[in-house]
């Protein structure tokens, strides 16, 4: 399946982030649907606050991904870091929060029920 990024329909727009997410987008067995994700994020964003009330206040989903530009840190529940930049693969277990270290274009690949709970939750935390 292809589809270009403009086609995948836009769940949450807010000062600093765009996140565009096409479901069932394939099928992970043992996760179900997948969705396929566009996320354009901005500088400073910061997704602690939009996760609180999560479980452990951390997105419980995981993501696989690609960064096209930018650099991101992910943080877990034990206080761990990792960072992200241009052209790197990436997979970010349940239980991380993420931090935008410089502006950033990402594309995810997620279990679909599970993502589209925590996005729901940040569009809810919003008002978007």
């Amino acid at each position: 399946m292809r589809i270009a990024k403009e086609q995948v329909d836009v769940r949450m727009q807010v000062p600093g982030a765009v996140i565009r997410q096409r479901r069932d987008f394939g099928d992970a067995t043992g996760y179900g649907k997948i969705s396929g994700e566009f996320f354009t994020l901005s500088a400073g964003v910061d997704t602690t606050p939009l996760f609180e009330g999560l479980e452990g206040n951390l997105c419980q989903c995981p993501h696989w991904g690609y960064v096209l530009s930018g650099a991101i840190t992910t943080t877990d529940a034990k206080g761990l870091t990792e960072s992200v930049a241009d052209g790197d693969l990436f997979y970010w277990p349940p239980g991380h929060n993420v931090h935008v270290d410089r502006d950033a274009e990402i594309v995810m690949f997620s279990p679909q029920h599970e993502h589209s709970h925590v996005i729901d939750h940040m569009k809810a935390k919003t008002g978007a």
